[in-house]
């Protein structure tokens, strides 16, 4: 359990709070590019409790920029976006993506003071079909050299789905892999599985042994079962800061991929997940998961990547296939976790947890969370991997097997080691 105090830290994400602060040191994933058109209309955009304005301009450039138009605070959202820059309605005042006014045409020449006016933008780079935007003060450090994100557009899979509740009890949903054998698996046989498929000592063995270590970039878990003579089953994940997850769905050597859990405010998150395309993918852990399924975009600040399943239809439950074939009565991986969490309302109560030894790396996680955006508060240190983006290339997750007996930081350098073997090419580009 949490206290309300620290759970109120390590939830709250606006501007000048403790792990608002923390975000603001990291680059974030705020948009797939092609959100965005050449002179198109301007995307509302909602990133740790600030409500922003997103557009391209006619040479392709794209600011993210506060949507209060300096002059008069009229949205910039019902701007015209021309000629280089976003024009306001309201009186004519136009900026460009830096947010420098290039125009003040109700002014008369004389009067003009438009080199005095600015609106408040953030730095903006845009790599493998992503933009990126960084919030915080000073200068922007380089782009975390997320693998996947290194890759061509057309090379890989983006995932991207909005929450509606706190950033962090998405992202514990991710490496708390001990609900996998229930709410996704709980009426799975060995019928299921392939007679090779080592998945299927997950199935066998519901409650394994877990191990948690510290890493310089965040945190790292497994989940460890006997396996056939001589050998253990392993699933590794990870917490990599600030809201970056690696989960154990695919075999350690092909899993690159990442997924942010970005917070849009306190009670709203977007999932960013960034993989490479592999054949035949088929969900996590071999369970399929169907194409997600959107709502229609609408304008507002919570108008992108809405799925169709969701608390106002009860995610699609039916209890009917519960009784009968599927263990929560609910189609579909991310629509599952999407109805746990979401269940636990905007911001969970963590006073009234009673935590399992399942919970370890859930536990370590919060603390570690914590510790960084005090020590970063009260004595101004940088938060882990801010400004090292070369450290994101040094996590993998995914399951294997392994000889009996070894423990996380031994068997975890081996994998590592086929895992780099096997992705020399984005590695080399990682350096």
């Amino acid at each position: 359990m949490l206290s309300i105090t620290d759970n109120d830290l390590v939830c709250r994400v606006g501007p000048g709070t403790p792990m608002g602060e923390l975000m603001r040191q990291y680059w974030i994933p705020a948009l797939r590019s092609n959100e965005l058109k050449t002179d198109g209309g301007p995307v509302r955009l909602m990133l740790l409790g600030e409500k922003l304005i997103a557009f391209r301009d006619s040479e392709g450039r794209v600011g993210v920029i506060d949507h209060e138009c300096p002059h008069r605070c009229a949205s910039l959202f019902y701007g015209r976006n021309e000629e280089g820059g976003l024009r306001c309605a309201y009186h004519g005042w136009k900026f460009d993506v830096h947010g420098s006014c290039l125009d003040m045409p109700n002014v008369p020449p004389q009067l003009d003071f438009k080199a005095k006016i600015r609106a408040k933008a953030y730095a903006v780079r845009e790599r493998g079909g992503v933009i990126w935007t960084y919030m915080g003060s000073g200068a922007a450090p380089s782009l975390p050299r997320i693998l996947a994100n290194l890759l061509p557009e057309d090379a890989v899979d983006f995932t991207i789905f909005q929450r509606e509740c706190n950033w962090l009890q998405a992202l514990e949903g991710d490496y708390d892999t001990s609900h996998v054998g229930f709410l996704h698996g709980g009426m799975r046989t060995l019928a299921d599985h392939r007679a090779d498929d080592p998945q299927r000592f997950g199935t066998i063995n519901r409650a394994p042994v877990y191990e948690v270590v510290e890493r310089e970039w965040g945190m790292m878990y497994a989940a460890i079962r006997p396996a056939e003579a001589g050998q253990d089953y392993w699933r590794v994940g990870q917490f990599v800061f600030p809201f970056w997850s690696i989960t154990p769905s695919s075999p350690i050597a092909e899993r690159v991929g990442m997924r942010a859990w970005v917070p849009m405010d306190d009670t709203h998150v977007m999932a960013f997940q960034i993989r490479r395309k592999v054949a035949d993918r088929n969900g996590v852990d071999g369970m399929p998961d169907p194409a997600t399924d959107y709502l229609a975009n609408t304008t507002d600040w919570y108008g992108r990547w809405r799925l169709t399943a969701n608390p106002r239809n009860d995610h699609g439950l039916d209890r009917e296939r519960q009784r009968s074939t599927n263990y929560s009565g609910i189609v579909g991986i991310t629509q599952q976790d999407q109805a746990i969490t979401e269940s636990m309302g905007p911001i969970a109560n963590r006073s009234k947890e009673h935590l399992a030894p399942s919970d370890r790396m859930i536990m370590l996680t919060r603390r570690r969370l914590i510790d960084a955006a005090v020590k970063l508060r009260d004595d101004k240190i940088v938060p882990p991997a801010a400004g090292e983006p070369g450290i994101y290339a040094k996590a993998a997750g995914g399951f294997f097997l392994a000889p009996s007996g070894m423990h996380l930081p031994d068997v975890y350098e081996e994998q590592l080691e086929a895992f780099r073997s096997a992705n020399l090419d984005l590695l080399g580009a990682a350096e």
